[in-house]
């Protein structure tokens, strides 16, 4: 089992991104995927998250509602998180993990990607 998250890189504010999660080793249909970030000399904390396919919920951390999109294309292998209107606040390292379900516990994890967002 393997994710890789990428798509980071330095955006002034205002600025968007498309970070992508790719999955292998295992059918992405059937679990959840959540995002995680974790800034300097902060907890981890949870992005969003996106149901199995059979269920298609996806979920959202208060200050990222609205700016933030997760999306899934399982043909792909691949979770995705669009990142709008990005602030100073969202730089962080960015994981991505999976789960059965969103909420549950998380049992593999990617290797982050980073997002820094400065003028």
């Amino acid at each position: 089992v393997q994710l890789q998250a990428s798509g980071g890189g330095l955006v002034q504010p205002g600025g968007s991104l498309r970070l992508s999660c790719a999955a292998s080793g295992f059918t992405l249909d059937y679990y959840a995927i959540g995002w995680f970030r974790q800034a300097p000399g902060k907890e981890r904390e949870g992005v969003s998250c996106i149901s199995r396919s059979s269920d298609g919920s996806t979920y959202y951390t208060d200050v990222v509602k609205g700016r933030f999109t997760i999306s899934r294309d399982n043909a792909k292998n691949t979770v995705y998180l669009q990142v709008n209107r990005l602030k100073p606040e969202d730089t962080a390292l960015y994981y991505c993990a999976r789960a059965g379900r969103c909420g549950e516990e998380y049992d593999y994890w990617g290797q982050g990607t980073l997002v820094t967002v400065s003028s």
